[in-house]
């Protein structure tokens, strides 16, 4: 490419507007209260259902409001949080669990057994782990109002993987009364049993929302980690700005507005490097991964032989440089399906992404039988590293000979277009940009972005029964092979027919002022924990 400064200046063009500088200025005509965290988020939240959506600000959203029954450590391990703990049958087949003394709802309900049964049921047929579970289980119910029984047809060894996943679809829990919406429907109202409580009466959708403190939240007594132990609310409110023009959001933490900013793009962190009061703040170095997602159900990349082209002519460098420039610290390349420095993650694509020169690469493209079809390439501008990455995308392409639709937009515009299975003249698209965080995409069962569950399956749809076939024998233990030798075969498997184009890995960093501290590693912006100093 060679021309990421170009990028930076187009990204920033296209998101400057007026709804961030007012923002920021309705911000600073309110009178600082120190048990108030302000934060800026760059994607407005709009979607408030952490089940029929694993949008980003959804998540983080959901993260203040509910609680779950198991959280992970530092060392993604699953630990207890709404339970006291469980306990297995000689069997395995059947799980019990109790609920710990001193669980509220928001509406003053206590949580009981049958809240977490509908919110287990209503979670598990959409998220792609908790469909492995829904297919073992002969029942789950509730004996009692502090016990949750489930009841299998055949041995589930992670059960506890699956209850504490992270970053796409966690088994948040709601009152039975709102789990009971059907799941592809969203829900009408926000009660959680978590540190924060939403006011929707001050929520602007896309602009601004505001949690306060729940006073019959009791944290558990253990270290907070991650999305595991002690969530002590400090803060009295946690209000949201949202900001798409990351120079604004800066702008706002250099006066002092602002508490802490979700990600600081890479043009901006020597501007918050050198301010008095602020602190850049990494998060778990390399724990994202770069998605370039195919729709495998539409022309032209229901064509195999296109796809193995494409995925030839990668060049991460590219795609990381433009976003990220020349910066070891912050991004990595990564030749693999799952992400490097995983356990038992080999970077075994090396033959596969051979980084063709143009002129090969367009030979590639041609002999695939590729038509010259319109290919619409989505990127949502508010994710500055995802806008940069669509347009090297798009670059690449059309340098391949494609027939390329570039197509920037928001995220939650994207949220609505990337459900749309229709060919690309009827709304459709053809590839979009997204990313993984490493806890999401540790094992086969995780990984919703390698699954091969076809239409049933996640965004893009993508069908290979091979891969599901694998992901039953890392559950069940049972294909007599290494966890090592499972993934590398899995990974021969996606290498051959790609489900989507590995960009590579990068780190994410926030900005906070250095009077804010305690904010946690994770996937998600999580509020408990963080303090003023």
């Amino acid at each position: 490419m060679g021309q990421h400064a170009g990028l930076t200046v187009k990204r920033r063009g296209l998101l400057a507007g007026a709804a961030a500088l007012g923002a920021a200025g309705s911000a600073r005509a309110q009178k600082r209260d120190p048990r108030e965290l302000r934060f800026i988020t760059a994607v407005g939240l709009t979607a408030l259902d952490p089940v029929w959506t694993a949008a980003l600000a959804t998540l983080n959203h959901a993260y203040h409001v509910y609680d779950t029954l198991y959280g992970i450590a530092q060392d993604f391990s699953p630990r207890p949080q709404m339970v006291e703990g469980h306990t297995v049958s000689d069997d395995g087949l059947v799980w019990q669990f109790k609920l710990r003394d001193g669980l509220w709802f928001h509406d003053g309900t206590p949580v009981l057994g049958r809240d977490a049964v509908a919110s287990m049921q209503r979670w598990w047929k959409r998220d792609s782990f908790g469909q492995l579970i829904a297919a073992a289980a002969d029942t789950l119910d509730a004996p009692d109002d502090r016990t949750i029984r489930l009841k299998l047809k055949r041995p589930f060894p992670h059960v506890l993987s699956a209850l504490s996943r992270v970053g796409a679809l966690p088994c948040f829990i709601m009152p039975e009364r709102i789990a009971k919406t059907d799941p592809y429907t969203q829900i009408k109202e926000t009660v959680g049993s978590g540190p924060y409580r939403m006011l929707t009466d001050e929520f602007n959708a896309g602009s601004r929302s505001v949690y306060a403190k729940f006073d019959k939240y009791v944290p558990r007594q253990e270290k907070a980690e991650r999305t595991a132990g002690g969530k002590v609310a400090h803060f009295d409110r946690v209000v949201w700005y949202t900001m798409p023009d990351s120079a604004t959001g800066v702008a706002a933490m250099q006066k002092g507005d602002m508490d802490w900013m979700e990600h600081v793009p890479h043009d901006l962190m020597e501007l918050i490097s050198k301010g008095r009061n602020l602190a850049l703040h990494p998060k778990d170095p390399y724990n994202w991964y770069g998605i370039a997602r195919f729709n495998h159900l539409q022309a032209p990349f229901n064509n195999i032989k296109l796809r193995r082209a494409v995925l030839a002519a990668v060049r991460q460098d590219d795609f990381m440089g433009a976003a990220y420039g020349d910066s070891p610290q912050v991004w990595r390349a990564c030749k693999a399906m799952m992400p490097c420095g995983a356990p038992d993650i080999s970077e075994n694509g090396q033959a596969d992404m051979p980084e063709l020169s143009d002129a090969a690469a367009k030979q590639a493209v041609a002999a695939s039988g590729y038509n010259g079809e319109r290919t619409v390439v989505m990127a949502p501008m508010d994710y500055p590293q995802l806008g940069t990455f669509g347009q090297v995308a798009a670059d690449m392409l059309k340098r391949i000979g494609m027939n390329v639709d570039f197509q920037p937009m928001d995220s939650a515009t994207m949220g609505q277009r990337y459900t749309s299975r229709e060919p690309v003249e009827k709304g459709g698209w053809s590839m979009f940009m997204t990313s993984g965080s490493m806890p999401s995409m540790l094992n086969p069962a995780l990984n919703s972005y390698i699954r091969g569950q076809g239409p049933k399956g996640w965004i893009g749809w993508y069908e290979k029964p091979e891969i599901e076939v694998i992901a039953q024998q890392w559950l069940d233990e049972s294909a007599g092979e290494s966890p090592r030798e499972l993934f590398d075969r899995l990974q021969r498997i996606l290498f051959a027919d790609p489900p989507f184009l590995p960009l590579g890995q990068y780190g994410v960093y926030a900005a906070r002022g250095r009077d804010i501290t305690g904010i946690l590693d994770g996937s998600g912006s999580y509020p408990w924990n963080v303090r003023r100093v």
